[in-house]
Order: C-alpha cells, then sequence, then structure tokens
C-alpha cells in the first residue's frame, strides 16, 4: 500500500543533559496528555486493600512500588487478577478476558530480569493465535503511563466525557462500554512504561537506567517477547499502538523486534513526534523552521472563525501545505540564520491563514506555537494538545497552562485506581502512577545524535519485514505534534513505503472526541483488514 493522504474536515547517572537545547514546550507532560506532573516522583502512599479482593479472580498485590529515580525491586512476581466480562457491539454480545498484573523483562542480552511491567490485557474470541491479532498500546511522555490510550481510546471501557467542550465536565469513574472498542478485532494490551503506573526496575538495575531512548525500548522489547511467551502467542499478527512520545518508540521498538527474530504486522501512530529536531516546538525557539505548524494554524485559526478564510477547510489546508513547502521553507532558513526579512507576498499568506497582524509576522516569521497561542485569541488561552478547546485568561480551566488537559485530564488520572479495583478486580497498596517527570534525567540521546530522530529505525524495520505497515493519525488542531511535520518526517520513507495517513477535525488525544473515536475506529478497522490481506 503507498503512502496516502486523507484530509477530512471530520474526519544523561548516565543522563545527557542537553547542553544548548531546550525543549521548549517538550512532550513530557503529554502521553498524549498527562498534564500536571509531579516535579518528583511521589512517594509510595499504602493503603489498605478493601474487601473487593475476595472476588474470584482477584489479586490484591503485596508490592510497594515506587517511581523514584532509584528505586528498584529486590525481586519480582508474576502474578495477575483475571475476571470475565461482556460487551455488546452492534448489537452482538462479546465475552471477554481482562488480565490485570505483572510480567517479568528478561534483559535479551544478559538472561537476567531486569524489570517488572504492570499491564492490562483483554482477550477475546476462540481464533487460534495465528488469525488473531495482538496490539500492544503505550503512551509517551516520556513520563506518562497508558492511562490516556487505555482509559480515552479502544479499550472496552473508557471515560465518557464531552471533550472539546469544557462544560459539563468529565467526571472520575464515569466509565461506559466503549462501542468504539478495537476487541473485535485485536487483543489489546496496554502497557507502563517504567516508573509509571505500577512498572518498576528490578535489583541492581534502578528505575532511571530505563530512562533513555534505547533502553526503553529495549525494556518494551524484553516485555512483549515475554508476553508471547507466557501467552503462547508468538503466531499472533503483532501491532504496536505508541501515541506522542509512545510513536518514536514504537518506532524503535518494531527495529528491535524484527532484529530480534520478533516479527511486526503493523505499526500504529497516534500523535506522533518521530523526529525532535525537526518540530520547532521542542528544539531551540529561534533556531528550527516552523514549517512544520503552518496548517496547524492555519487550521486552528479556521476553527476559531479568526482571519477572513475560505468556507472549505480542506483547500485551506492543503494551500498551507504548499505555502509552507514552497515560498516559506525558501524564506523561513535566511529569516532564522540572519534576520533576512521574508518578502510581502509570504507576509499576505499568513496573514490571510491566521488573522495575526502583518507586522507580528514580520518579526517573528518562523513563530513557535507557544507564541501563536499566545496572541490568536487575547484574553483568552488555547489549549496545547487541543487548540479547539479555550478558556479566560485567569480562569480556573487555565492553572496549569493548558485547558484542554485541565478540562479532562482530573477525570482520566482519577479514574484509574478505582477502575483497576472495583472492575478489575487488581488492588494495590501504592498510588498509580499517571506521570512520573522523568524528563530532565531522559538520556534523549539515539543513532549518535543528541535528540532521536527515529525514522530510520522505522525504515530498518520496514526493510527487515518489507510486509510491514504504518498508519499515522493526527489531530489538525494539535499544536504539539503537528499533523503536517507528521507527514513531512514520514515522507522520508519514500513514495512506495507502506504508510497511511489519516487525520481528524480533533487534537493529540483525537479519540476523546466521540465523533473522530468513531472515525478512528473505522480507519483502524480497515487497516487491520489491509495487513491481513496483505500477509
Amino acid at each position: 500500500m503507498a503512502y496516502s493522504s486523507v484530509h477530512r474536515p471530520q474526519h544523561t547517572v548516565h543522563f545527557v543533559r542537553l547542553t544548548g537545547i531546550l525543549l521548549a514546550a517538550s512532550l513530557a507532560a503529554c502521553g498524549g496528555g498527562g498534564g500536571g506532573t509531579p516535579a518528583t516522583a511521589p512517594p509510595p502512599v499504602v493503603q489498605q486493600p478493601p474487601p473487593v479482593t475476595a472476588l474470584p479472580g482477584s489479586y490484591a498485590d503485596p508490592v510497594l512500588y515506587s517511581g523514584a529515580a532509584t528505586a528498584s525491586l529486590p525481586s519480582a512476581q508474576e502474578q495477575a487478577a483475571k475476571v470475565q466480562a461482556k460487551i455488546t457491539l452492534d448489537g452482538k454480545p462479546l465475552d471477554y478476558t481482562a488480565t490485570t498484573g505483572h510480567l517479568t523483562a528478561t534483559d535479551l542480552a544478559s538472561g537476567q530480569p531486569a524489570a517488572s511491567f504492570f499491564y492490562v490485557a483483554y482477550t477475546a474470541g476462540s481464533l487460534p493465535a495465528a488469525q488473531r491479532p495482538l496490539t500492544f498500546f503505550f503512551n509517551g511522555g516520556p513520563g506518562s503511563s497508558s492511562v490516556w490510550l487505555h482509559i480515552g481510546s479502544f479499550a472496552p471501557r473508557r471515560l465518557a466525557t464531552s471533550f472539546p467542550a469544557t462544560t459539563p465536565a468529565a467526571v472520575a469513574g464515569n466509565l461506559v462500554d466503549n462501542q468504539e472498542t478495537l476487541l473485535d478485532h485485536s487483543d489489546l494490551v496496554f502497557v507502563d512504561a517504567i516508573g509509571t503506573g505500577y512498572s518498576q526496575a528490578i535489583a541492581p538495575r534502578t528505575n532511571a537506567q530505563f530512562w533513555g531512548v534505547d533502553q526503553d525500548a529495549a525494556a518494551f522489547r524484553d516485555f512483549v517477547r515475554r508476553y508471547l511467551a507466557v501467552n503462547n502467542r508468538q503466531a499472533s499478527p503483532l501491532y504496536l499502538f505508541g501515541e506522542s512520545y509512545g510513536a518514536p518508540r514504537a518506532a524503535v521498538l518494531a527495529n528491535l523486534l524484527e532484529s530480534a527474530g520478533v516479527r511486526v504486522a503493523g505499526v500504529m501512530l497516534q500523535s506522533a513526534a518521530m523526529n525532535y529536531t525537526s518540530n520547532c516546538g521542542m528544539f531551540n525557539p529561534g533556531q528550527a523552521s516552523c514549517e512544520g505548524y503552518i496548517p496547524s494554524y492555519a487550521a486552528v485559526s479556521y476553527y476559531h472563525q479568526n482571519g477572513s478564510l475560505p468556507t472549505d477547510f480542506s483547500t485551506v489546508l492543503q494551500k498551507a501545505r504548499e505555502f509552507a513547502a514552497g515560498p516559506y521553507r525558501s524564506e523561513v532558513n535566511a529569516f532564522i540564520a540572519n534576520k533576512t526579512a521574508p518578502s510581502e507576498a509570504s507576509i499576505a499568506q499568513l496573514v490571510s491563514y491566521t488573522g495575526l497582524a502583518a507586522a507580528t509576522w514580520r518579526q517573528d516569521f518562523s513563530m513557535v506555537p507557544g507564541a501563536y497561542r499566545q496572541r490568536l485569541l487575547p484574553g483568552q488561552m488555547i489549549g496545547r494538545y487541543d487548540a479547539r478547546v479555550k478558556a479566560p485568561s485567569g480562569s480556573a480551566l487555565t492553572v496549569d497552562g493548558d485547558p484542554s488537559l485541565t478540562v479532562v485530564g482530573p477525570a482520566v488520572n482519577g479514574s484509574v485506581k478505582n477502575y483497576l479495583q472495583n472492575e478489575l478486580r487488581y488492588t494495590a497498596l501504592t498510588n498509580y502512577i499517571g506521570s512520573n517527570n522523568v524528563l530532565n534525567l531522559w538520556n534523549f540521546s539515539h543513532d549518535g545524535k543528541p535528540l532521536p530522530d527515529t525514522i530510520p529505525d522505522l525504515a530498518a524495520a520496514m526493510t527487515l519485514n518489507p510486509a510491514l505497515k504504518v498508519i499515522a493519525m493526527s489531530g489538525y488542531h494539535d499544536l504539539a505534534t503537528p499533523f503536517y511535520q507528521t507527514e513531512l518526517d514520514l515522507a522520508r520513507l519514500g513514495p512506495g513505503a507502506a504508510i497511511q495517513i489519516r487525520n481528524y477535525n480533533s487534537g493529540h488525544m483525537s479519540y476523546l472526541d466521540d465523533e473522530v473515536r468513531r472515525l478512528q475506529k473505522a480507519d483502524l478497522r480497515a487497516f487491520y483488514n489491509s495487513v491481513s490481506v496483505a500477509q
């Protein structure tokens, strides 16, 4: 399947401190999503397990978990709660099993236990393993658990919200059967990175020894290998679903798995940040071109009806792409290097796309997303992860710097432990770590560069496995990982690469939008089917 683009209006410790490189407005708070990260890992909060642990299939975990950099478990056990449940999809009942607990990742090189990974797996149906796909989900950050994907996207239960509306507010624990679950197409495994959720290093290793691009991906590889072995799923078509920083993790992981002899059928990239040096919102402001953001600025301005813009949304975006790749690209580097004045024609184009003043664009021709957010709607703060969401400056929704996270984040993070305990029958003595601020300890170096560019990893995986297919899904209104930059990054794989691009009228966590989630399920269902036909 060739590279295609579909545009729908709805639809380092050893840690490297990045000298001279500021991850301005970084993805650390994202996973996607996950604002409000603590300054340090929260200490374990010991709680007494409730009576629910006596129910059949339940497991009361006696271990105290910690997300601290120096934390490690003396040893680990592979224990899990296992419950039977049912959901009705399209009028048909679907029985499934939810398994919640830990598996031990054994280091591929040394053969020694390295980390205890916390996961929740949903399995259904009676097909032989070779015919039943298996999809591993993980958020990013770095430092995010997979709570956003688990509670918000394609599991059989999800948090009900009115997103992107700010009222009524999402309520923690308001979980409903998810009609867009992918469980009717694949078994689903949601897994937390080390130092998040209840995942932790095993001594003599510590959590921080896994906080780096290569170390993290290698540990995920070893978890996947263990899950396949324990559950006899080596023959299953294997998929990786990574969001935000989880997308570059998926690229590195796919290459590591293929190199270890584990075949990957498909990679699903949600709001990807594949090349950190190509995103001007993460690199030193003023030193990288913001070409990849221009169509997003046009989309957001169009949404807020700011400026005189054509009514055909798809046409606006396509013309913005062409402008960004043409006149803007030819002028922006000279502006960055020596402040060479851009042409008045280019300034006029930017004004027409955004409604911002010509003088503003003359002064700030390579405008970073933070500056755009501040200028678009005076007196209002628009969201970074979903710029459709806005709130009056100084209001409660702006206290954490992004109303699109504040409007739903507390409900997402507040739902997970009760869900694990009351429905999945897994209880823990410590609080679930939804996010852990590990950014300043993260080793971003990869492949000889201080910041990761994981397009070569994806290319290597596709070379090892020519049948490997990729789908990338982005939101038009995401000002963290802009859709056009993802298109530019993936285009480096060449026109013959098996890449599908799907963009939606949504933001970073596009699946939180009820209408868009339905579109995504249809696209993912078609993706599963296309891979199975190709194989």
